[in-house]
């Protein structure tokens, strides 16, 4: 058409409408993905080891595990649907195998069914869950929840997601031992700092607050890239080894290179069986999985966008982020993605904070994430080189900026203050983003009924809460109709 103005980058992203450069989103959609890349080696250690009631392990039969084929299925659901996301609903989020999900996949379902059958089940909830927001029940869902409590679903996520940055360079560490103590964790190996990863972990993290505060361009990439060098050549001087073969090693990946290039096996792939669960485990107990599946998904997506968008001050006035429909939508096919992969539910990803922190501001970031992932197939011992210790310093200080909106909570306001609390306590605490959004909802029902306010709650909102009693009873439920 004449007088048109031609497509660009800059145009159909709306970079610079966002404040935002192509420089800074391409940065901040390597940092993403140099955090989420943990993922790569974790996932297959999560589904690889567990043989199914077969026998049988995911990929690679009878004989034993098959790894590098569930790593590459990985990466490869995790491009493919990061950059639809990027591409379609122009959001800095990105996806990859929900952690908490693989686990209860592997051990809750593939131990009682086979392989195929357990991601058959994961298809069917990432079904559900589309169906649920084409008919606009999840949208409904989220436009219901008061604007404070989303809030404090952001803060909350914020102090988890530091907590899982702590964790995971083992900074902070489970007592082995606790029965013998009311106390659940501590300060790194027997309450001391000890052994060199930790000693990068804090160098890193150190870096990274210096080159903050000085409002360094690049801050978080360049203290992942130095800590990562660093720790490379410690592994190759010192030879540390893995955590459980030497007390002083590294947490969740051991920095070496051990060549550059792979060639992928996409075994997973097409793995699953739609119904098959239905038989070998019975129809009541099939749907129970389901439900449990669709709900923790449900509401993480729900929290991580939305504090993806406040971090990157995208949302509107009611705390919603941007064609919030586009991003509910490819999430949900994200999770019948990694069902048909292999390699369990796909999910939005809260490490994608700190691409944002890095100045991501749209889809671009996503997008240069998604090939990444897609790249890392061929050079997954590349990937495998960046600890954990080297990466996870970014959830720390991204969790301190997602704790800033916490003023944003009208804390004299006990009917919203308590479920605020609630919800930003038990999401670190629980170590869910599920358990501390149940909290808070039931909570803000609860005390509406007491207060005598209970028309002025949301209908949906006692849909939910109803929902999360079902949630958090789901174990003597499934008992009783089983």
């Amino acid at each position: 058409m004449r007088g048109s103005r031609p497509v660009t980058i800059d145009s159909y992203f709306r970079i610079s409408d966002r404040g935002s450069t192509i420089g800074q989103e391409v940065r901040g959609g390597l940092v993403t993905f140099l955090t989420m890349s943990y993922i790569i080696v974790l996932n297959p250690l999560i589904l690889g080891y567990v043989p199914d009631s077969e026998g049988n392990f995911l990929a690679g039969g009878a004989d034993g595990p098959n790894l590098p084929a569930i790593a590459a299925g990985t990466a490869l659901v995790a491009g493919v649907l990061t950059i639809l996301m990027g591409a379609v609903a122009n959001f800095p989020l990105a996806l990859a195998t929900g952690l908490g999900l693989n686990a209860f996949v592997a051990v809750a379902i593939a131990t009682q069914s086979t392989w195929a059958d357990a991601m058959g089940l994961v298809v069917l909830e990432g079904i559900a869950i589309l169906v649920l927001v084409l008919t606009g029940f999840r949208t409904a869902v989220f436009h219901a929840v008061p604007t404070q409590l989303k809030v404090a679903i952001s803060v909350g996520i914020g102090l988890f997601i530091a907590l899982i940055g702590f964790v995971d360079a083992g900074f902070v560490t489970r007592i082995p031992d606790a029965a013998s103590t009311t106390v659940p964790v501590q300060l790194g190996s027997g309450g001391q700092l000890s052994g060199w990863p930790i000693l990068v972990f804090t160098g890193g993290l150190l870096l990274l607050i210096a080159l903050w505060v000085r409002r360094v361009k690049g801050a978080i990439l360049i203290s992942i890239v130095v800590a990562t060098v660093v720790a490379v050549l410690l592994e190759a001087a010192l030879d540390l080894g893995a955590r459980e073969d030497n007390p002083g090693g590294w947490w969740l990946t051991v920095p070496s290179l051990d060549g550059v290039v792979d060639v992928p096996d996409f075994g997973t792939l097409g793995e699953f069986s739609l119904f098959g669960a239905f038989s070998s485990i019975g129809v009541v107990a099939a749907l129970l999985l389901v439900f449990s599946l669709m709900l923790a998904d449900f509401f993480d997506t729900m929290g991580t966008m939305t504090a993806i968008g406040a971090e990157a001050g995208l949302n509107d006035e009611n705390g919603v982020p941007p064609n919030t429909q586009r991003i509910l939508v490819i999430d949900s096919v994200a999770a019948i993605a990694g069902g048909a992969g292999g390699v369990s539910s796909n999910t939005s990803y809260i490490e994608s904070a700190s691409g944002v922190g890095e100045g991501a501001r749209t889809g671009l970031a996503s997008i240069v994430t998604g090939l990444l992932f897609l790249l890392a197939t061929f050079f997954t011992p590349v990937v495998r080189a960046i600890p954990s210790e080297a990466a996870v310093p970014a959830l720390v200080l991204v969790g301190f900026l997602m704790m800033q909106q916490v003023t944003e909570i009208s804390w004299s306001d006990i009917e919203i203050a308590i479920p605020a609390f609630l919800t930003i306590v038990l999401m670190p605490f629980a170590y869910s983003i599920s358990a501390g959004i149940g909290a808070g909802f039931l909570a803000y029902v609860l005390i509406a009924v007491v207060v005598g306010k209970a028309r002025k709650v949301h209908p949906l909102m006692w849909v939910v809460a109803a929902l999360f009693l079902v949630y958090f009873g789901i174990d003597p439920i499934t008992d009783l109709l089983t």
